[in-house]
């Protein structure tokens, strides 16, 4: 069965960081500044789904994940 993962397309991210303000779990900032998705087992499907609907950037969404 293949999860779906949170993915941040970087070229339209400009790195608001209100991703990792709403869901730090899931999200933060790495050590050059971007926005990265933490690697988890599950992901909170609502907390991502919210931060779809409301990234500013429109930059987050889901892919399914092969490797699982």
């Amino acid at each position: 069965m293949n999860m779906k993962i949170p993915v941040i397309d970087k070229s339209e991210c400009d790195d608001c960081e209100a991703c990792v303000e709403l869901c730090p779990s899931v999200f933060r900032s790495n050590d050059l500044g971007y926005i990265e998705v933490v690697d988890l087992k599950e992901y909170p499907r609502e907390e991502i789904d919210e931060i779809i609907k409301n990234c500013p950037g429109r930059c987050v969404s889901w892919e399914e994940d092969r490797d699982r």
